[in-house]
């Protein structure tokens, strides 16, 4: 009895050392196989502000996933990757890829943030001009210029006219980063500037010393060309029609219909054309009355109808 009570102690010992043994196994096989999986991927230890050069106290190495890692992220801190300057602001433990890096070569500071073929160009602003201080770098604006056409137009009064869209500002004042939070946000601003192609900057010039200019921000979603005709005195004193305001962040709202006092009335003539035209409404003559009789059985009352 005792012998085989000690077999079957044997055999589950056995039994568990096997199952042991092979649950150690599978999970050191799937150790292997994901640390296998892993890549090195350079990340920030510290924040990397727009503008400045890499240095290797500010980068670690640290292990993505394969199906993770960031297009174009870096592997290794070697020569190829310190004093690269930085385009796009890195935070702590961001990947540093070459998307966030200007070229190899390439100058510190804002000419680093100039994409080819365009140009950084300043125009002076105050609080009004610069939109109360909320024109920071990122921002996308159109340029309004009031100014008095030219003689030979045959118009001498002045007009207002958008002739810049979607301008992207490189750098408010002299920041070039957006601001981290709203005690760094600088209000007193005297010049922003602007990212432009040489026409636009050459418009932009004449702009700026013809007229008075006023930057309008705009959605940084809503990229879209509007063609406007201008305004003067006299389509200023048209009068404007009234709109509902749209929520924030609405993607499309419906514009304003051109205002004249010709436009207004439109309506109403059209109503009292169709009024007038329209048929008139015949009524049904009310039914006839039937002659009916009250019949009382015991005491209940019921009316009848004659046909």
């Amino acid at each position: 009895m005792r012998n085989k009570r000690l077999i079957i102690a044997l055999l589950a010992a056995v039994t568990f050392g096997l199952i042991a043994a092979v649950s150690v196994k599978q999970y050191l096989l799937s150790a292997q196989t994901f640390k296998s999986s892993l890549n090195d991927v350079v990340v920030a230890k510290v924040d990397i502000p727009v503008g400045s050069r890499i240095i290797a106290e500010q980068l670690a190495v640290a292990q993505f996933p394969a199906d993770v890692t960031p297009e174009g992220a870096l592997s290794k801190i070697d020569e190829r990757l310190i004093g690269r300057v930085v385009v796009a602001s890195i935070s702590p433990r961001d990947p540093v890829t070459e998307m966030k890096l200007a070229p190899v070569g390439a100058a510190g500071g804002l000419s680093s943030m100039i994409p080819e073929g365009y140009r950084a160009m300043t125009v002076a602003v105050n609080d009004v001009v610069g939109v109360s201080g909320f024109i920071m770098p990122g921002t996308l604006v159109d340029i309004v210029v009031v100014i008095t056409p030219p003689k030979s137009s045959g118009n001498e009064e002045m007009i207002s006219k958008i002739v810049l869209q979607n301008i992207k500002v490189l750098a408010s004042g002299q920041n070039i980063d957006k601001p981290k939070n709203d005690r760094e946000v600088e209000r007193a601003i005297k010049a922003v500037t602007l990212q432009v192609t040489p026409e636009q900057a050459e418009k932009l010039a004449l702009a700026s010393s013809e007229g008075k200019l006023q930057l309008v921000m705009r959605n940084s979603v809503d990229q879209a060309d509007e063609q406007t005709a201008g305004a003067n005195k006299r389509s200023l004193l048209t009068g404007e029609r009234a709109m509902i305001a749209p929520d924030p962040g609405a993607s499309s709202a419906p514009k304003p219909a051109p205002s004249s006092a010709v436009r207004r009335s439109a309506p109403a003539r059209s109503v009292s054309r169709e009024s007038n035209n329209a048929a008139p409404k015949v009524t049904a003559p009310p039914p006839v009355a039937r002659p009916t009789v009250d019949v009382y059985e015991g005491n209940k009352k019921k009316t009848v109808d004659f046909p």
